[in-house]
Formats: structure tokens, C-alpha cells, sequence
């Protein structure tokens, strides 16, 4: 069953038109990966469909509800949170505050001990500095904390923009292994990630964009075969 559908989005920014009638299902329970060529129309869907920007046009159902209109914070009132690129933590605010951030909503703080408990069990150096401002960081450590400020939202579905960028190869195997560990758990995730083995060795499906469209789709492991995509497309 399809939680998250975007039929024929479009979007840019101010007269430039980077997204044309991109559509998109992203299953219940499954990691849906999002993967293309810089500058083929990635972070820009995701804006889009978290209402960071305004869609020139399309239509977007969150669990069969049409929340095309919804500015950005209501659709992440209704689950559809975004761990953005670049990670954008309060810097000069304690891990605990961060994360507490991502509890604002009121189905969020409802759940608010239960999801630190979790976050605290998947990411245990969290737990060890929940006293230190996250400016004093290293770029895993805070892309562990923009994720676990993603949990604790309640996400319905949790959008990951580039999880990887700017981290060690063995600390983007680590922070992978904890996104299938939470697929695992039910939890619906919509991927974009530069790391295109990691992210369809573990992804259940794959979209690729080229130029602002879907080139072309299907079961991950069917596009990670694909020669002229892998050639074409993925860099590989």
C-alpha cells in the first residue's frame, strides 16, 4: 500500500522550472531510494514534496489525505518529516534540545519519552553527550543527531536527504545499518543519496531522475543491474 503518492510534480525556483511531472509511490514499511546524476531534480522533490518550496504544480496524498495546500509544517504535523542536507542543527543548543525540537508537534510529544528512548538506543554517543552543544560535533555525530531529531517527530514517513555527504566510508556503513535496522521495524523511509551501492543494496525500490523527470523505475535491486542506467545515469 502506497502511504506517500506524488502525481505530475513540478517545481523549481523563481522562473526556473528543474522538476516536470515527476510521479512517485512510496510503499508502507518499505526504503524507497531516490537517485540520479548532480542536478537532476533530487533535493528539489524532496523540497517540494515537504512544502519547503511551493510546486508549480502536482498533487500530493500523505495516507490517502490530499495535502497538496499544506504549508511545510503542517504536513510534518501529519508525519511527513525531512532530515535536510547539510544536517541544519541548532548549533549553540545541547543534543537533548535538538532533539527535543523534533517533538513540537502535538502527536509528537505524546510519544516524546518513548521515541528519546529509541533514539538514545540507536545512536548510544547521543545518549553519552546529551549536555553538548552540537556545534561541537564531528559530521557524523551530527547527521546522527539530525536523524534522531527526525525520530522523534513521529515521522510517517521519514524523508533523508543525502545521509552520507561528507562522512568516512565506514561511518556512512554505520549510519546505513541503522536505517535498516528502522525498515525493519515498519518504518517508511524516502531516500536521496549520493551513495547509489549502499543506498540500493538496501533499498526495496528505486527511482532514477534525469533532468527533472523519472527516467525510470523499479525493484532496487532490478536498477542497480541495469547496465545502461549504471553507465548512463549513475556514474558507475
Amino acid at each position: 500500500m502506497a502511504i506517500l503518492e506524488v502525481d505530475d510534480l513540478e517545481a523549481g525556483y523563481g522562473e526556473v522550472q528543474v522538476l516536470w511531472g515527476v510521479g512517485l509511490r512510496v510503499e508502507e514499511g518499505k526504503l524507497t531510494t531516490i537517485i540520479g546524476a548532480n542536478g537532476a531534480g533530487k533535493t528539489t522533490t524532496l523540497r517540494a514534496v515537504s512544502g519547503l518550496i511551493r510546486p508549480f504544480g502536482g498533487k500530493l496524498r500523505l495516507g490517502g489525505e490530499d495535502v497538496s495546500r499544506l504549508p511545510a509544517y503542517a504536513r510534518a504535523q501529519r508525519g511527513l518529516v525531512m532530515v535536510p542536507e547539510g544536517r541544519q542543527l541548532f548549533a549553540n543548543m545541547t543534543v537533548l534540545e535538538n532533539l527535543e525540537m523534533g517533538a513540537f508537534s502535538p502527536r509528537a510529544r505524546h510519544h516524546r519519552a518513548a521515541n528519546l528512548e529509541r533514539v538514545f538506543t540507536l545512536f548510544p554517543r547521543l545518549k553519552e553527550r546529551a549536555g553538548q552543544k552540537a556545534s561541537t560535533f564531528s559530521g557524523g555525530e551530527q547527521q546522527m543527531l539530525a536523524v534522531g531529531r527526525g525520530l522523534m517527530a513521529e515521522p510517517v514517513v521519514l524523508m533523508i536527504d543525502e545521509l552520507s555527504l561528507g562522512l568516512s566510508p565506514l561511518l556512512a556503513q554505520q549510519l546505513f545499518a541503522t536505517l535498516g535496522r528502522l525498515k525493519d521495524e515498519g518504518l517508511t523511509i524516502l531516500l536521496v543519496e549520493q551513495n547509489v551501492h549502499l543506498s540500493l543494496a538496501l533499498s526495496d525500490y528505486a527511482y532514477v531522475l534525469a533532468e527533472g523527470r523519472v527516467f525510470t523505475e523499479g525493484p532496487a535491486q532490478d536498477v542497480a543491474a541495469h547496465g545502461e542506467i549504471r553507465t548512463a545515469y549513475l556514474g558507475l
